[in-house]
């Protein structure tokens, strides 16, 4: 990646060098030894002081993390005969693809649905690999994906779905051994949050937030994962009424120490995502990461305590806001978000990555905005490198190819 050199740096020192050597002209003969040994060292000491800015520069841009999203759709197998090779060819092509871009690393979705698109103790084999959610196939998808990554030097983060069940008909079947059918209460009712055709795994239960750490323990304890990535599905509605029964029956329990509604929700979140991070942890020098949405107000709705996750030390490693608007979005522009973040994450060793809206490129998204300009993406990671961040994120691995975002990303070559 290419950086340059401020020209300024170049011009102040030989005007300095020429102030000194006039000053000095009436004693030239006595001071010509000196007056050229000064300018010897000067012309050192500029080269160095580029070489140490460019060396610099260089090893920021090695740590910067430069990343894509592959969500479950682009590994769906349906129209391929669903075999080993059929899939190493998807995996090398996408990791071709995103090693070619300029990225370094992927999150790559590996639990879309409580399910797992590699041999589980905990949840059935995804439908998006073999078909049919519980059906297996006699290879390990994420283990040849991992390798594939690695030998392309990509770092690879797993990224899962800690409470999703289904949405919109997906899944169109849940296999018999899909989770929601294992966690059953005492009165004989899943425990799951069903509203608007959607259903997640309710995280006020102990037995569902223990079972989503010990599928995070067997993940890093079974594959070689750079990290373990989550993003913002939460509590799905802010309908009380959904949970009313949990958490009447808390209340009961904690007494004149209970909670709101709202206040209990966010401390069974807290509760999970640090259990997740104590998983993610068991393995040495995996990284646990988080990427909420962008607008605070909409994370605390969905109880997703995002500033104490910023601001305190183990929820997370990193945390990567989806900034998915436009530099010029009428009410919410890019660079007021991004500043918020910046303020916000405060926690020690906590980097913060910024995800970013591919997918609108040259959409009508944000009043059109994505249409006025096609250097939103540039001008965004221009913009959070001078705040200090530690880097980004694309959505999605769909549109590396998509003829409505080539503008963007031809733009965003540019600063890559």
């Amino acid at each position: 990646m290419k950086r340059i050199i401020p020209a300024v740096l170049s011009i102040l020192i030989p005007a300095a060098m020429l102030f000194t050597a006039i000053a000095m002209l009436p004693h030239a003969e006595s001071k010509s030894e000196n007056i050229s040994s000064e300018k010897v060292n000067s012309k050192t000491e500029e080269v160095t002081e580029c070489s140490e800015t460019i060396k610099n520069k260089n090893e920021e841009r090695e740590q910067e993390m430069i990343g894509i999203w592959v969500p479950c759709m682009c590994l769906d197998m349906t129209g391929t005969n669903r075999s080993e090779s059929a899939w190493k060819d998807k995996i090398t092509k996408i990791m071709d693809d995103v090693k070619a871009f300029g990225t370094n690393t992927v999150f790559f979705h590996v639990r879309p649905f409580s399910d797992a698109i590699y041999p589980s103790e905990y949840y059935p084999f995804s439908h998006i690999i073999s078909g049919k959610q519980g059906k297996e196939v006699d290879y390990d998808p994420l283990k040849i994906a991992i390798e594939t990554a690695h030998e392309k030097g990509l770092s690879f983060h797993a990224w899962i779905n800690p409470l999703r069940v289904s949405i919109s008909a997906l899944p169109d079947k849940l296999s018999n051994d899909n989770p929601i059918n294992k966690l059953i209460d005492e009165n004989g009712d899943s425990m799951t949050i069903v509203c608007d055709g959607q259903t997640f795994l309710d995280p006020s239960y102990s037995e569902v937030r223990r079972l989503i750490c010990d599928g995070v323990r067997e993940l890093v304890r079974n594959y070689d994962l750079d990290g373990v990535h989550i993003d913002d599905y939460f509590y799905p509605t802010e309908d009380l009424s959904v949970d009313s029964i949990e958490y009447k029956s808390y209340k009961a329990s904690a007494g004149d120490a209970a909670l709101t509604q709202q206040e209990w929700r966010q401390q069974n979140i807290n509760s999970l995502i640090c259990g997740m991070y104590e998983a993610t942890h068991t393995k040495k020098g995996c990284k646990f990461g988080i990427s909420p949405q962008c607008n605070i107000e909409n994370d605390y709705k969905m109880s997703a305590d995002v500033r104490t996750w910023c601001s305190e030390n183990g929820y997370c490693d990193y945390i990567c806001p989806q900034t998915y608007v436009s530099v010029n979005h009428p009410l919410f522009p890019f660079n007021n978000f991004a500043e918020t973040w910046r303020k916000m994450t405060t926690a020690k060793g906590v980097r913060l990555y910024f995800g970013l809206a591919l997918y609108k490129a040259g959409s009508n998204d944000d009043s059109g905005t994505w249409k006025d300009t096609d250097d939103n993406l540039k001008r965004e990671v221009s913009y959070i490198r001078s705040i200090k961040s530690d880097g980004f994120a694309l959505f999605s691995y769909e549109q590396l190819s998509s003829d409505a975002a080539k503008s963007e990303l031809d733009n965003l070559r540019q600063v890559m």
